[in-house]
């Protein structure tokens, strides 16, 4: 059974700095860790889908500048 993030965090304050800096660090490379190998197929897939699609002529793009300029409309 998982332990309540509250015991976590309690033990966590009993650490020395050091251990809690590398407690952290640990955390980090964790939530940064490389995405399921599916995702990344599909995100390289759907990118070289609709870079066919800009080179076919078959959408129309538009400048980041244009693009925030209607955000900023949009957001007023």
């Amino acid at each position: 059974m998982a332990r309540a993030v509250s015991e976590i965090e309690r033990e966590i304050e009993q650490l020395s700095a050091e251990d809690r800096s590398r407690l952290l660090k640990f955390l980090i490379e964790q939530v940064d860790a490389p995405a399921d190998s599916d995702v990344d197929a599909a995100w390289i897939a759907e990118s070289e889908r609709r870079l066919d699609e800009i080179e076919a002529g078959t959408v129309q793009t538009y400048s980041g500048r244009a693009v925030m300029k209607e955000a900023r409309a949009r957001g007023k």
